[in-house]
């Protein structure tokens, strides 16, 4: 019997090597690629963010960590993520810095484009990036029970549930959420064609329902508007372009 394990352990080491060894030839070649194109890849951080690490991070810090991260992004200076290593360093606990409301649009995944790590960000994600009780709810633990210390809600342009939204689509469960999108509609100042097709009006219409949703974030939650007022929490919004893989941070 001992005999028979270890020449079962052998021949699993004679089947793994081969396919450790191509994994590790097509990394060094997508490395060779990527330098030889002028595209250098940035250094990985820490696995995960800690408590102490957050803490020294003013809310505006997170912000601009965000836009450095989209900038690495965009450009293709991207971190070299250890996505296992992130996954265990975190697997104990986590200590988010900010808590995102995006669109569940598959082209705008929220961390990947802002080039961030795993347990650095909570992230809800819902089509038309609307607020509702249960989305507050959430923002709220992430705020005033975890430390989460920024909400940042992410629009997207050509977003679905925008076009839904001024075409009057009505479809199941979706019909209710797009009455949610329908006053940024009414609420837009457009000149041109007013239509789904008209992508400048839908991207006109998707800036302000994040600027609207933001609103309704502080009219609907005393929690998070306090904590605003206090300067522990800093509401923002943005716009990420699917052309160009850039995102747009709304002045405060």
């Amino acid at each position: 019997m001992p005999i028979h394990n270890k020449a079962c352990s052998c021949l699993e080491v004679t089947h793994r090597v081969p396919h450790r060894r191509r994994f590790l030839g097509a990394s060094l070649a997508v490395a060779a690629t990527t330098f030889a194109a002028g595209v250098p890849i940035e250094p990985a951080r820490a696995e995960a963010l800690t408590a102490a690490q957050r803490e020294k991070l003013s809310p505006d810090d997170i912000l601009a960590l965000m836009r450095k991260g989209n900038k690495r992004f965009a450009s293709g200076r991207r971190e070299m993520h250890n996505y296992l290593a992130q996954q265990r360093a975190s697997a104990a606990g986590q200590h988010p810095f900010a808590i995102l409301l995006s669109c569940i649009d598959s082209r705008a995944p929220a961390e990947t484009i802002m080039d961030l790590r795993i347990g650095d960000v909570f992230n809800t994600r819902i089509a038309g990036n609307i607020e509702n009780p249960d989305v507050l709810g959430g923002m709220e633990f992430a705020c005033k029970l975890m430390g989460a210390k920024v909400i940042l809600v992410i629009g997207h342009t050509a977003c679905g549930a925008i076009k839904g939204a001024i075409d009057h689509a009505e479809l199941g469960n979706l019909t209710g959420l797009l009455d949610r999108i329908k006053p940024a509609v009414a609420a837009t100042e457009y000149a041109g064609e007013r239509t789904s097709k008209n992508y400048a009006f839908v991207d006109a219409v998707a800036r302000r329902n994040v600027e609207m949703t933001i609103a309704s974030i502080r009219r609907d939650s005393p929690i998070l508007a306090g904590m605003e007022s206090s300067g522990a929490i800093k509401l923002a919004g943005s716009m990420y372009d699917l052309k160009t893989g850039v995102i747009d941070f709304f002045r405060a």
